[in-house]
């Protein structure tokens, strides 16, 4: 068995509830097998947020490089929708 070393959480109100209450209800033996689980989910969930980031960045990098930027004119963009809707409904 791999060694295990003790650490000291704190956590808040909110949280020490939650733990408390799983351990409570009999789906967890100790508030330890709790923070265990919650870091392995948290460790599987790492590449996940990782690629999001790069999704995000690659994002902002192709809106930097796709040109300045233009103002709309919001009275111009609902002009020319209600002219459509019109003319979709005579048709």
């Amino acid at each position: 068995m791999a060694t295990v070393e003790k650490v000291s959480v704190a956590l808040s109100p909110e949280l020490l509830g939650m733990v408390k209450e799983a351990v409570d209800s009999g789906r967890y033996g100790s508030a330890s097998e709790v923070i265990r689980e919650a870091l392995r989910e948290w460790q599987l969930r790492q590449p996940l947020r990782e690629a999001e980031m790069e999704r995000l960045r690659k994002a902002w990098t192709e809106g930097l490089e796709s040109g300045p930027f233009a103002a709309f004119d919001i009275e111009d963009i609902k002009r020319k929708a209600r002219s459509r809707l019109v003319d979709a409904v005579k048709k």
